[in-house]
């Protein structure tokens, strides 16, 4: 945008409210989000009972996690003239290392059909799409030989030379040589599409086998009670760690379980654990990877300032509890 001799609207920090106004008011034409600003637009919108956003808007960049097939949906409502586009990347090599069109307002008929079809054209058991590299941008992935799934490496123009005072590592093998590990778990499809499984830092390891939160956590989210979710893992004496579900529930649905004291109402929906183990079997969650536990999460997950999920809070809040309560968090 520097380059092209575009404006930016600086906000002190994301409010949708302020975003709106500033958006009319500036005629703003792009915007970059994470899901959970998507998600607080598209509530704002429709708690104002306005179908439709600002026309001015024509392009939509979404980074710091993938968008659920029902957000993708609302926010092309919210925004019809907008390219929606979705990024994958991290600070130390310049933001965005890869990118994908999710919506293309000039080729509706077909775009909009492949997404009204097909929930998990995105979201697949072995992980979440975020489309192909950026030109002059190198991605490889790390692993053993008996796996196509191993840590992602980038190397190319776009990286920082190191940390700030930290000296470079004599322990790098020539292998890695000028390639930086991002830190997450992938594999390149046969059309060199990037597919993020997880982070290597929240991996839980339960009864010897990985398990990567994300990937538990895209099925959950195909259930119509869940809005939100976060899996997380918590010692265990025979797993080492156990798998265990923090979720919010979605309006006029309610959670059951024989430890919940609140009486059913006839016009809500009901969840319990061993519903919604079901439906991740019906999922075809392997069956280490479905939680043991489900907490329902009443508040707001703990948030950065920028919109990504705390998830060594949430699990440092459940550490505090000895016996996990279905509804006290």
């Amino acid at each position: 945008m520097l380059m092209a001799g575009g404006c930016h609207i600086l906000l002190p920090k994301f409010e949708a409210k302020l975003v709106v106004e500033s958006i009319d008011q500036h005629s703003v034409t792009s915007l970059i989000t994470v899901p959970a600003m998507i998600a607080d637009l598209i509530s704002f919108y429709r708690t104002k009972h306005i179908s439709v956003g600002s026309k001015s808007v024509k392009k939509v960049l979404n980074g710091a996690g993938g968008l659920s097939s029902g957000l993708i949906k609302n926010a092309i409502e919210i925004f019809p003239r907008a390219k929606l586009l979705s990024a994958y990347g991290m600070t130390e090599a310049c933001s965005s290392l890869t990118f994908m069109t999710l919506y293309d307002p000039a080729r509706e008929s077909c775009i909009q059909h492949s997404y009204a079809n097909s929930s998990n054209l995105l979201h697949k058991p072995d992980g979440i799409c975020v489309g192909k590299p950026a030109p002059h941008i190198e991605i490889r992935i790390a692993g053993d030989d008996s796996s196509c799934i191993g840590r992602i490496l980038t190397r190319g123009p776009h990286l920082m030379l190191g940390y700030w005072g930290q000296m470079p590592s004599n322990n790098s093998s020539p292998t890695d040589e000028c390639w930086l590990d991002t830190g997450d778990i992938g594999h390149i499809d046969d059309c060199g599409n990037i597919w993020l499984v997880g982070r290597m830092k929240g991996r839980i390891k339960s009864g010897g086998e990985n398990v990567y939160p994300e990937e538990v956590e895209a099925v959950l989210l195909q259930h119509p009670g869940i809005s939100t979710s976060v899996v997380i893992g918590l010692p265990d004496s025979r797993l080492t760690e156990m798998v265990v579900a923090c979720i919010r529930l979605n309006d006029n649905w309610q959670w059951t379980d024989s430890s919940s004291n609140h009486p059913v109402n006839k016009n809500e929906h009901c969840l319990s654990s061993s519903v919604l183990q079901n439906f991740c079997r019906a999922k075809d969650l392997t069956g280490f990877k479905i939680p043991k536990k489900f907490v329902v999460w009443k508040n707001q997950f703990p948030m950065t300032t920028t919109g990504k999920l705390r998830r060594d809070q949430v699990r440092a809040e459940l550490m505090s509890y000895r016996q996990l309560p279905p509804s006290r968090l």
